[in-house]
């Protein structure tokens, strides 16, 4: 008997890499989200690579995260965590806005 190495589950890898939530409006003033900073991006599509962990709450706009095989659709009110080590293309849709925040 032969065995090989477990080959890399890349699908399940990557939705743990983009966690997408909806967070009740007291947990989001008791985070203190809409003191942290607002980041803009107009319709485009570009190539991202994290560094480090950076959650967001979506105001505006539409964007598919595109990692490998999977794509993953952000609206308004989506809180989002992307974690260290995501590789992707934003596809913004719709022009984002977001407040943003690197724990």
């Amino acid at each position: 008997m032969i065995l090989l190495p477990l080959q890399p589950d890349l699908e399940h890898e990557n939705m743990d890499k983009v966690i997408i939530q909806k967070l009740a409006e007291a947990e989001i003033a008791e985070r203190q989200i809409r003191k942290w900073p607002i980041w803009e991006k107009e319709v485009s599509r570009f190539n991202h690579t994290y560094d480090g962990d950076e959650e967001c709450l979506f105001l505006e706009g539409e964007v598919v995260i595109e990692s490998g095989d999977r794509n993953f659709t952000i609206l308004p009110g989506d809180f989002v965590i992307f974690k260290d080590g995501l590789e992707c293309t934003w596809d913004v849709k719709k022009p984002v806005k977001k407040h943003y925040n690197f724990p």
